[in-house]
């Protein structure tokens, strides 16, 4: 990639007749119509200009991209947990952002529950913003939460920006934020449907979970066999009667079980406002792989069968499961207990939030999955289903903000390169398809150092 900030062949101007500050060349542009030969133009970190190679379009700065890049809309990834404040030694605003960016992320919303306090009130959400506000690489915005009690407290948060609510259907993990039984969700669904805000669960029911059998030491098919498909599959269900019921918005966290696939298929096609996402860990690991004792692996839901996993991207290809985010859920070391590899101790999540394009990519080629779909899947999808106006694609009225994605260039996993705060990943020595070489944020690169994200509500920024 290029630099020429001196253009004078063949100059041509915006429709608008101004000169851009930022002009991206090259011959592999994913736009609405595909990947093309385009230049970009950017004015004020909006994208104002998008015209066929060759036009000549003039700016302040010119970048070539070179022959084996392709210019992508920055990534949305709507569930990552960044721990901050209350438990920043896990994550924080500043390493969530810096590793987002390197991974071509250039929008996450942040889960309301492991920071303290939990979001769940108008002071709460004030705390966070506070506390984010002067230290994000990417733009970044806020759910709300549901728990017992709040339901007084959920159009305020709507009201102040949210963009929906999350809820458990059992333990969280942590006691600050208790779930919901399955009449308090439905109560609090009819509550957010006079709004039209949506529900975000994560499904695993607990009865089914209480007379599963115990996780025990450094077995990690003992771990799975106490999270089973059905404790998810009953709660998948229980949403979706809840939403069928009360007419309201609701979405399934983390799909992890493929059995559940053809009642979500079928609650879509009754026309249930329902939306599914899934994880690179659930369409990239098997259980069958994991290694005893190896607790950077556990999260909940669990990791499941090859097989399970083949139905996940069957159920994305045919639209049942809308789209990918990371569930970016990272703690201390420590609490990972790698010394004994208890899978029944063990923090449960997975930390992946800069290397989600490269996971899903180095799959997704190999089933003939085209780099255009990879990234609808991982933009688009995501920022229209959180009423993320202006984000995902690039075209005019759009934000500004790119990946470089060198889609045949290849890498292998250090952990000690990554951003995120604590060192441990299930992916560390793994080797992947792609690399992202730049990115930018509304028309600027994203250099780790000048924080230049914005706090975003929906449909605006702070």
């Amino acid at each position: 990639m290029s630099q020429d900030t001196d253009l004078h062949d063949n100059p041509s101007l915006d429709p608008t007749g101004e000169r851009c500050d930022l002009v991206i060349r090259g011959q592999r542009v994913l736009t609405t119509a595909g990947i093309r030969p385009r230049e970009v133009g950017v004015r004020n970190g909006v994208v104002v200009a998008l015209q066929p190679l060759g036009n000549g379009l003039v700016g302040d700065e010119v970048v070539e991209l070179a022959d084996d890049e392709t210019l992508i809309p920055g990534l949305v990834d709507t569930h990552v947990h960044v721990n901050e404040p209350g438990r920043t030694e896990w994550e924080g605003f500043a390493s969530a952002t810096r590793a987002a960016a390197a991974g071509g992320v250039t929008t996450i919303v942040d889960m309301p529950l492991n920071s303290i306090p939990p979001t769940v009130d108008i002071d709460a959400l004030n705390v966070k913003r506070s506390v984010a506000r002067d230290q994000v690489h990417v733009d970044v915005g806020f759910w709300g939460g549901a728990i017992p009690g709040n339901t007084g407290d959920l159009r305020a948060l709507h009201d102040a920006g949210v963009f929906g609510f999350k809820s458990f259907l059992l333990h969280s993990g942590v006691d600050e934020f208790p779930p919901l039984d399955p009449d308090e969700l439905e109560k609090d669904m009819r509550e957010l449907a006079s709004f039209d805000s949506v529900m975000i669960v994560h499904a695993e029911d607990s009865r089914a979970i209480d007379r599963a059998p115990s996780p025990e030491g450094d077995d990690y098919s003992k771990f799975l066999a106490s999270r089973p498909r059905g404790a998810e599959n009953l709660a998948i269900a229980e949403v979706i009667e809840r939403a069928r019921w009360t007419g309201g918005r609701a979405h399934i966290l983390h799909l992890s079980s493929s059995d559940a696939l053809p009642m979500l298929r079928s609650a879509k096609h009754d026309g249930l406002r329902l939306t599914v996402e899934t994880c690179p860990h659930y369409l990239t690991l098997t259980s069958e792989e994991i290694p005893a004792g190896a607790t950077q692996f556990k999260c909940c839901p669990p990791i499941r069968e090859a097989g399970n996993r083949e139905m996940l991207w069957q159920g994305l290809e045919d639209g049942t499961i809308d789209f990918i985010v990371s569930d970016h859920s990272p703690s201390t070391i420590d609490l990972k207990d790698l010394e004994n590899g208890d899978f029944a101790v063990a923090w449960g999540g997975v930390s992946s939030l800069q290397l989600g394009l490269s996971l899903i990519w180095t799959e997704a080629r190999q089933r003939g999955i085209a780099l255009e779909t990879v990234v609808s899947w991982m933009s688009d999808r995501p920022a229209q289903f959180a009423g993320l106006t202006g984000k995902g694609r690039i075209a005019p009225g759009y934000s500004a903000d790119f990946a470089v994605f060198a889609a045949d260039d290849a890498y292998v996993v250090d952990v000690k390169k990554l951003h995120h705060k604590n060192q441990l990943t299930p992916y560390n020595g793994r080797a992947l398809s792609g690399v992202v070489r730049t990115t930018y944020l509304h028309g600027l690169v994203v250099d780790g150092v000048e924080p230049r994200g914005r706090l975003v509500r929906r449909g605006m920024t702070d």
